[in-house]
């Protein structure tokens, strides 16, 4: 019998409103398929002016005083009044209410003057990271908690709180401190182990958080303090993004310090690979492509690489491979990998378009290839959703060199438009896409290109594969055929949520469970 939850989903970013990466996407679609798995799922992410700017409909649905004892007061101050030590007003809070595009899912915007700022999330204009990051997301984490508890004159008291990355980590730690016979039980989502939430002893006092937290089986983590081992240790069920990434980071190379935890916490820990949103990306559908294509008119798909190669400038030739790439431009992406391989990658018949912002000297880097040589690579810095849907529809084949990747949709969103993935064997890519070898041209289950960069194996040789597989077309429509027909919707992935909160809520009923310990 399916339980239903009354589930507070808490995110730095939900897309339409707020999007950097990855975790928009999940944060829109993952409550939607719960939502219509009759779960009463509500969000709760910061106001920041940009996200309240892109919501159809807004109303303010309750004032949060925030409590002078047992409670950082000062957290709802704006950065200003922190450096100005103006710091004797009253200190509270609002809630204002919208609902995700096309849905009936609420969002719970926190208003507060921390999240009243131009730029990104998590920095400046400049792409400097805000300083007082960790009072910003404490706040969310602490409004989270008396939300869930039913505190707030919203009057509603979740089941589950369900906190995404670094950024809810603190949620749990405040759940477990709480003394009624039944709180909330508590679900944690890595969706990137590489940011940790790290800050200083000075920082976990100023959040007032209880000092016996302070020891090495807790939150204190090399002398500082982590929201991220918080979220690890607290959490009644911990999860991330894919089966692969969730073993992954019970290793050294992947772990970031945190290894010997997560092993230890094994039995609490579990991979569910995410889905995609079928309606948001589907070429038959898509509005933002130049022509719409399905495996039945699959003809039709060499319109959008036409007009993708107008719009980055590049030589129109249907005959040469195109390869697209959207990506955050960092060492995690592996895009140095590319760069070092450039010369001999451009000697292929090969063009590559590429989207994207991050380290500035990588940007540099590529942006020089593309002045040196313009008829086969462009560069257009920044981000675009309308390009990428039209980036995916229009490559012949998509790049992704990540040194690792926890899941990665930009592959699920290339085999749903036929465009053939080129992926480095980590994380979710190696759970989702399946290499070109002889055998899996054979029988018909091979969905792109895999390579192992740790054997030897590099993109370059990848690439070369590519072409020379574009070069018979019997065997390119085997696998974009092969690729159009998997299936990566939410709703099997939310299923599997719904037994993980199951899972939680018997975690958190068990008699006296004792705080876990690192061995």
């Amino acid at each position: 019998m399916k339980s239903n939850y009354k589930i507070l989903f808490i995110s730095s970013e939900v897309y339409p409103f707020a999007k950097t990466g990855g975790l928009g996407d999940v944060s829109n679609s993952l409550p939607k398929a719960l939502k219509d798995l009759d779960q009463d799922i509500r969000i709760l992410m910061p106001a920041y002016p940009f996200a309240i700017q892109k919501a159809d409909s807004i109303q303010y649905v309750a004032k949060i005083d925030l409590p002078e004892r047992g409670f950082p007061g000062h957290l709802g101050l704006s950065y200003q009044q922190h450096r100005s030590k103006e710091k004797n007003q009253q200190n509270s809070v609002a809630i204002i209410e919208t609902t995700l595009p096309d849905s009936k899912v609420k969002v719970w915007m926190l208003e507060s003057e921390l999240y009243n700022r131009s730029g990104t999330p998590y920095s400046d204009e400049d792409n400097q990271e805000w300083p007082d990051n960790d009072f910003r997301f404490a706040l969310l984490n602490y409004i989270a908690v008396e939300i869930a508890m039913g505190r707030t004159e919203l009057n509603w008291q979740a089941d589950i709180i369900h906190g995404n990355d670094w950024q809810a980590g603190l949620a749990a730690v405040l759940l477990a401190q709480e003394t009624v016979a039944k709180r909330p039980a508590s679900v944690f989502t890595i969706h990137n182990m590489s940011h940790m939430g790290v800050y200083s002893r000075k920082r976990f006092d100023q959040l007032e958080l209880d000092p016996q937290l302070w020891n090495h089986h807790e939150l204190e983590f090399y002398e500082n303090f982590s929201f991220i081992k918080g979220g690890l240790i607290f959490s009644d069920r911990i999860n991330t993004v894919s089966p692969s990434y969730a073993k992954e980071i019970q290793t050294e190379e992947f772990g970031y310090g945190l290894a010997g935890l997560l092993a230890h916490r094994k039995d609490r820990l579990s991979g569910i690979l995410n889905g995609i949103d079928m309606q948001e990306w589907d070429p038959e559908t898509d509005p933002m492509i130049e022509k719409n294509y399905s495996l039945k008119n699959i003809a039709d798909k060499q319109a959008n690489k036409l007009s993708l190669q107008k719009h980055f400038h590049l030589p129109v030739n249907k005959n040469v491979l195109l390869l697209g790439m959207v990506a955050r431009l960092v060492y995690q992406k592996g895009v140095d990998l590319i760069i070092k391989d450039m010369e001999d990658i451009l000697e292929l018949p090969v063009q590559l378009v590429i989207l994207g912002s991050g380290d500035e000297e990588l940007e540099k880097q590529l942006t020089q290839w593309a002045k040196k040589y313009p008829e086969k690579i462009q560069i257009q810095l920044g981000y675009d959703e309308a390009l990428s849907h039209q980036i995916e529809a229009g490559a012949d084949a998509f790049l992704m060199s990540s040194r690792f990747e926890p899941c990665g949709l930009n592959q699920l969103y290339s085999l749903r438009y036929g465009t053939i993935p080129i992926v480095r064997e980590t994380g979710g890519l190696a759970d989702t896409v399946i290499h070109a070898s002889n055998e899996n041209l054979n029988n018909k289950t091979a969905t792109g290109i895999v390579f192992h960069e740790d054997k030897g194996s590099t993109v370059l040789d990848a690439i070369k594969l590519t072409s020379l597989l574009y070069q018979s077309k019997t065997i390119w429509r085997k696998l974009t055929s092969n690729a159009m027909k998997q299936h990566f919707s939410w709703q099997e992935s939310a299923e599997h949520y719904l037994s993980l909160y199951t899972q939680a809520i018997e975690d958190r009923d068990k008699i006296k469970t004792q705080k876990p310990m690192i061995k």
